[in-house]
């Protein structure tokens, strides 16, 4: 394959083969490597290829008026994990394993059950 050859591929995955900017990169740096590594050839013609363009991605946060209608929503059990996991920032499954030794009432503190507790630390404390 000549450089006309390794451009149209590269352009045809970019243009019409919609396939992602990570799986174009892939391409591209497979044919890097068979080139340069392998056939022992530079391959500086490479810069009018087409490249796809990488999405925007917005992470999904929810306003304080639909998180509290979302608990309104959850009875129970649900609502008090909820509420947990929104409040203090533990992972679900430190929430899931949260035992009656864990709390704290009276200091109004929760110590994750894969926490340490140690004297005068107020390490992993919600």
């Amino acid at each position: 394959m000549g450089a006309r050859e390794v451009e149209a591929f590269l352009s045809h995955l970019a243009n019409e083969g919609n396939v992602s900017a990570s799986t174009h990169q892939q391409a591209l740096s497979a044919l890097l490597f068979l080139y340069k590594e392998v056939l022992a050839v530079d391959l500086l013609w490479l810069e009018n290829i087409a490249r796809p363009k990488k999405p925007k991605r917005l992470p999904v946060v929810l306003t304080v008026t639909e998180v509290r209608k979302l608990l309104a929503q959850l009875e129970g059990t649900r609502a008090l994990m909820a509420r947990l996991l929104y409040g203090t920032g533990m992972r679900l499954m430190e929430c899931a394993r949260l035992r009656v030794k864990d709390a704290d009432f009276e200091r109004c503190e929760i110590f994750g059950s894969r926490w340490k507790r140690r004297q005068g630390s107020c390490d992993h404390v919600a």
